[in-house]
């Protein structure tokens, strides 16, 4: 979505689709469960344990970063990555809000809705 799209939805919704755009891709949520998993990780080892390139793992860890779903720092020549606790507080409470939100069907089941 283009910046000038953007700013015409309100601040909640732009930051839950920064968040689903993050979650969107299956290597980024097997790179999230190793990181939840191991409670911290450096870069190469989430490279042995998916089926995908050093420069692969390096770009879905740019989103996860960019989102701040995770944070990384800088360990020698290696970057460890780990869950940014309270980013992952607010992305878990706004997506739970959209489920939350519909929770009875708009009609009753047989009625012909789509």
């Amino acid at each position: 979505m283009g910046t000038s799209k953007s700013e015409v939805f309100s601040e909640q919704q732009n930051l839950i689709a920064k968040y689903a755009k993050a979650l969107s891709h299956p290597a980024r949520i097997a790179i999230l469960e190793l990181l939840i998993t191991k409670q911290t990780c450096i870069c190469g080892d989430i490279v042995e344990e998916l089926p995908l390139s050093q420069s692969t793992v390096s770009q879905h860890l740019k989103e996860l970063k960019e989102s701040g779903i995770i944070k990384g720092s800088i360990d020698g020549a290696k970057v460890c990555y780990c869950i940014d606790d309270q980013q992952w507080e607010i992305a878990k409470n706004l997506l739970q809000s959209v489920f939350v939100t519909y929770t009875t069907p708009v009609c009753e089941p047989g009625e012909g809705c789509c």
